[in-house]
């Protein structure tokens, strides 16, 4: 999600498709690193930018200025050449952009309210969708070929959203996930399904992308805060963990291994419960690392890697293994591992931490 020009000295980040890498824009340019090696990769000083998109670890970049120069409007998209140093093409629009997406075939441009599909070799409009006001530039989208869906908000008034198939360029699903308005979405990496929050904070739900219905609702906690970040491990069909991030500056996890119609059961599973009764419900059981940025610090989180094993393959019988990639717009990277053992004990280990401004591109050869 793009936002405007803030005191923060990161101005946007965004991880790629493979998870491989990830970029960050601040008043000065933008920067590439290796999510492997934290090594940079790639950087220009250029002006102000409040979008750095890639298509996977190609050479492709889709950026957009900030509007602190003249020649960056954040109404321009400019689709650059890392290896040249030239732009490619560039699309101009009647008002500012607020996200970018992109796969191998699609590109998609988010506007307050309209929404373009673009062929992303020949750049033709496939199509162009009326939305609701959407100042936050608020979606999500699957890389996928096989499940290429695009999720948009569908209300300013409470926390429904419809799903596009834009390979299909047809209208999937409309879903209500919240009484309240959204403040963030994302989809698997399969695009099996859909994370939603509102801008109360405290329920996270899951739906199934293909018939809609929801499948998990987890309490994030009882007072309202506001999510930055959602992120499912990666899987072709169910991931195994949902991750969340908020304002607080704590990490929450829930897992997504148990099946949902076993979570409850006796008589409140036999009957048609109130959704205000229903969320009270519940489960609130879930792992949380406390004070993992600094609170009130805009960050965005991914869960770049999930490792299983058999209960003996380690000393330390770990039986799931994440690897946390975490970007705070304060100017850092920080990656976490986090353990869950054959006893469904967890454990968080820091394994990284640097400054992504005062990195070059000689110095960063870290494990």
């Amino acid at each position: 999600m793009a936002n405007q020009p803030s005191n923060y000295p990161i101005l946007c980040a965004s991880f790629n498709q493979d998870n491989s890498c990830f970029a960050i824009g601040t008043r000065e340019g933008f920067k590439i690193f290796d999510c492997n090696t934290g090594r940079l990769l790639y950087e220009r000083a250029a002006g102000a930018f409040i979008i750095v998109e890639m298509l996977f670890s190609s050479s492709l970049l889709a950026i957009v200025g900030a509007g602190e120069q003249p020649s960056l409007s954040p109404r321009r998209l400019c689709l650059f050449n890392t290896v040249t140093g030239v732009a490619l093409e560039e699309l101009n629009f009647l008002t500012s952009i607020l996200a970018v997406r992109m796969n191998k075939k699609r590109l998609i441009v988010i506007l307050q309210e309209k929404t373009f599909i673009y062929d992303i070799n020949s750049l033709k409009i496939l199509d162009t969708i009326d939305t609701v006001p959407n100042p936050k530039g608020l979606c999500a989208f699957s890389p996928s070929l096989d499940g290429s869906f695009l999720a948009l908000p569908a209300s300013t008034t409470k926390g429904s959203l419809l799903v596009y198939n834009v390979s299909d360029l047809r209208l999937h699903c409309e879903i209500d996930a919240h009484r309240a308005p959204l403040a963030v979405l994302t989809l698997s990496s399969g695009g099996t399904h859909i994370s939603t929050a509102s801008e109360q904070g405290t329920m996270i739900r899951v739906h199934l992308v293909s018939d809609a219905t929801k499948s998990y609702s987890f309490r994030r906690g009882t007072y309202s805060s506001n999510i930055f970040s959602l992120s499912f491990a990666p899987a072709a069909e169910l991931p195994d963990i949902l991750l969340a991030t908020s304002s607080n500056g704590s990490v929450h996890v829930f897992s997504l291994a148990s099946p949902p119609n076993q979570r409850s059961s006796g008589l409140l599973a036999s009957i048609k419960v109130p959704h205000t009764v229903s969320d009270a419900l519940d489960p609130a059981q879930h792992c949380i690392l406390h004070r993992a940025v600094p609170a009130g610090v805009r960050s965005i989180t991914l869960i770049r890697k999930i490792e299983k094993f058999n209960e003996t393959a380690t000393p330390e019988h770990v039986v799931l293994r994440a690897t946390i990639s975490m970007i705070t717009y304060g100017g850092y990277f920080l990656e976490y591992v986090y353990n869950v053992n054959h006893q469904n004990k967890s454990s968080w280990t820091l394994e990284r931490e640097f400054n992504l401004l005062t990195a070059e591109t000689s110095s960063l050869s870290r494990k």
